[in-house]
This record gives C-alpha cells, sequence and structure tokens, in this order.
C-alpha cells in the first residue's frame, strides 16, 4: 500500500507557493483540500460521487492498480481505494440541502458586497479630474532623482566657500535669464512686476536664478550658496505647481503673487517631507552629497529655532502615511489661503481652497475608512506650518540685513522672502 497522505501534512502544503500541489489519488494538479486531502476536480467528484451512491467496487486485477492522470478511470475499486488512504472522509461531503444553503450563502454575500461597494463613498468626475491634474502637476515639477542638484553652487561642510568652488557649479545655463528681471540696484522696477513677469516666464525658460559668483571668504556660513540655490530651485517649481491649481490662473496677478511670495517657504516644507528619513531625521536628494541633516543648514544661517519645530513637523507629517494624492491636495490647500498677506479677492480665493477642501475630505472618506481624524491632523499640520514661516522670516530677516550673506541668496530668493507683500 502506498504510504498515506495525512491533513498534518498537506495543510502547510496548502499555503507554501513554492510546493506544487499534486494530486494525492492520481497526481495530477491539484486544487486544493477537498474532503480532507489535497486532491484534483476529477478525484474529487469521484469521491463524492461514490460516497453519495454508496458505490461499491471490484478491481478486475489483484487490487493493487497505480491510479495515473491517465488511468485513473480503468480501476475505480482502486482508484475509491486510493482516495481513502489518503485520508478522503465521506463525512466532510455535505447534503444537497447543505449544498443549496452554501450556495444562496455565496449569493448573499456576493449581493452585499455588491450594495457595500454601492454604499461607499465615491469621488465625482470633477474630483477625480482635479486630483489627477494636481498629481500630476506633482510628478511635472517634483524630480525625485534630484539631477538638477548637480547644478548648484557645491554644498561645502566644511571650511568657507571658495570663489573658484562657487564658479566651478555655478548656474550658467539659468542665470542669464533671471539677472536682468530681478535686478535688486536702487533703480530697479517695481518688484511685483518682477515677480509677476517671472511667472510668465517660468514654463517658458525654465530659469533657476543664481547671484554672481561674489562669495566672501571669510564667510561661516559655507552651505548658504547652496541650499540658496536649492531654495530657489524648488520657489521655481511650486510656482509651475501653482499654475496648474484649478482656478489660480483666473485670480489677478496681485493675488497670484501675494499668495506665491507668503506661501513659497511652507509648499517647500510640504514638498521636502517627500524626501525626509524618519530613520536618521535628515533629507535624502539623491546622492550621499545631496543628504542634509540639521547641521548642514545651520552651516546656511538658520538656527535650532527654526530647525527642531522644522523636524518634529517631517516626523508628524511623515507618520501620517499620507497617499500622494493627499500630499498634493494639501499643497494646494496651503498655497490657496484667503488670509495671506496682500490678498485682495479674499472670497474668491477662499471658494478656491474651499473647493479642494472638500475634495480632500472625499478622498479620505473614499481611500481612508476609519480616517475620521486624519482631515482634522492634516489642518493642523497647515497650522504649524505657519508658526515656521515667521520664524523662518524672522530668521530670513537677520541673515538678509547682512551684505557679506545676503549677496549670497538669488534674486529669487530676495525677490520671494525680501520684505512683506503690502
Amino acid at each position: 500500500m502506498n504510504s498515506a497522505i495525512s491533513t498534518s501534512t498537506q495543510v502547510p502544503d496548502e499555503f507554501d507557493r513554492n510546493v506544487p500541489r499534486i494530486c494525492g489519488v492520481c497526481g495530477d494538479k491539484a486544487t486544493g483540500f477537498h474532503f480532507n486531502a489535497m486532491t484534483c476536480e476529477g478525484c474529487k467528484g469521484f469521491f463524492r460521487r461514490s460516497m453519495k451512491r454508496k458505490a461499491s467496487f471490484t478491481c478486475p486485477f489483484n487490487g493493487s492498480c497505480t491510479i495515473t492522470k491517465d488511468n485513473r478511470r480503468h480501476c475505480q475499486a482502486c482508484r475509491l481505494k486510493r482516495c481513502l488512504d489518503i485520508g478522503m472522509m465521506k463525512e466532510f461531503i455535505l447534503t444537497d440541502e447543505e449544498v443549496q444553503r452554501k450556495k444562496e450563502l455565496i449569493q448573499r454575500r456576493k449581493v452585499e458586497e455588491a450594495q457595500r461597494e454601492v454604499q461607499k463613498p465615491q469621488l465625482s468626475e470633477e474630483q477625480r479630474s482635479i486630483i489627477d491634474t494636481l498629481v500630476d502637476a506633482h510628478h511635472k515639477t517634483y524630480d525625485d532623482s534630484y539631477s538638477d542638484f548637480s547644478r548648484f553652487r557645491p554644498p561645502v561642510r566644511e571650511g568657507p566657500v571658495t570663489r573658484s568652488a562657487s564658479r566651478a557649479a555655478s548656474l550658467h545655463s539659468l542665470s542669464d535669464a533671471s539677472s536682468n528681471s530681478f535686478s535688486h540696484s536702487p533703480e530697479s522696477g517695481d518688484r511685483k512686476m518682477n515677480l509677476s513677469n517671472m511667472l510668465m516666464m517660468y514654463q517658458e525658460q525654465g530659469l533657476n536664478s543664481s547671484p554672481d559668483s561674489k562669495e566672501d571668504e571669510g564667510t561661516g556660513l559655507s552651505m548658504l550658496p547652496h541650499l540658496a540655490d536649492l531654495v530657489s530651485y524648488s520657489i521655481q517649481k511650486v510656482i509651475g505647481f501653482a499654475k496648474t491649481i484649478p482656478g489660480f490662473r483666473e485670480l489677478t496677478a496681485e493675488d497670484q503673487i501675494a499668495l506665491l511670495k507668503s506661501s513659497a517657504i511652507e509648499v517647500i516644507m510640504l514638498r521636502s517631507n517627500q524626501s525626509f528619513s524618519l530613520e536618521d531625521m535628515s533629507w535624502s536628494c539623491g546622492g550621499p552629497e545631496f543628504k542634509y541633516c540639521v547641521n548642514d543648514v545651520t552651516k546656511a544661517g538658520h538656527t535650532l529655532e527654526l530647525l527642531e519645530p522644522l523636524v518634529k513637523f517631517q516626523v508628524g507629517l511623515k507618520k501620517l502615511n499620507l497617499h500622494e494624492e493627499e500630499h498634493v491636495l494639501l499643497m494646494a490647500i496651503c498655497l490657496l489661503s484667503p488670509d495671506r498677506p496682500g490678498v485682495q479677492d479674499h472670497e474668491r480665493v477662499e471658494a478656491l481652497q474651499d473647493r479642494l477642501s472638500e475634495v480632500l475630505q472625499a478622498y479620505i472618506r473614499a481611500h481612508h475608512p476609519g480616517g475620521c481624524l486624519l482631515y482634522a491632523k492634516m489642518i493642523q499640520k497647515l497650522a504649524d506650518l505657519r508658526s515656521l514661516n515667521e520664524e523662518h522670516s524672522k530668521q530670513y530677516r537677520s541673515l538678509s540685513f547682512q551684505p557679506e550673506h545676503s549677496m549670497q541668496l538669488t534674486p529669487l530668493v530676495l525677490e520671494v522672502f525680501g520684505g512683506q507683500v503690502t
């Protein structure tokens, strides 16, 4: 007699994808456990029929036929014996009434599942379109390869920045487009007009502002030139993202500029969460050269009064495990805040923000079951950003009042952070 395969030895194999599932009766491909043994559909049906008919078979040979996939129909007696040998039990066979009840139960569950699916909160076509637009805009304005970082003035983590090092990696290809538009001489034109020109030029020229290479050999802020280029680059990407937010382009130029100047640093902080690592509390933007820790940012003139709450904010935001859709909606809601300084058409901006807030809440209901507190936590992050913005402005003013440091900043950074919008 062939050795019997017990239930206890087969159960683990049922869940092991690497173990071939073979019918214990005939060796054909098994479809699962049937009546307490691993079998194919053919042997499952044969055993059920035999037990229900209480069939009695006689082997025409010597009662020890080898049952295979090809000959399993030749000897029913030995096939049934093999079924019993591997542990198949007639007690596991359902009666006709039990089969019918099982079918009804399965059907009822399908109907209930369909009803739940219908009742599940759904996004409207308009809401889905808004989300798709923002996600696409984020993909176009956030390069997660960080390949452009090599075009910034190089990060210098020890010692002063030298003129030669700064020149070697200055943004030659992109500085020309911005040098005329962002002159900060006493004779320069209206700064609002400069930013307005930049808004129009962004997508056409992809400008990336860079200051003249006039580094002070004795400056202690060795990371300032590099991080100034990084922030300048990020501002341009925020502008590109803002231009795609539904309704943003319909606002007056003055309100667009006011919103961008007031929210840019907050949106940059939100964007940077994508590169933030909880493992070592740093921002990883490609290779080791572009991995930034708190100490690097202190070498750009910022103090722990800003950096400690910034890291705390990044940790809290990361732990929310936001979907990409939620992340981009939060950035758009942050940007379209009607209470920003200089905004004139408060009602129109508020209406745009309210629409995005409704989309975010609808998305959370549809894709974050049980996440009833998530929206409130996300809105709290916007309040945290306001405090960070205030501290950043304070530290920026202190930095920009020192000529040896302000000359390291790009014209775009000076334009956006260089004064209150009135």
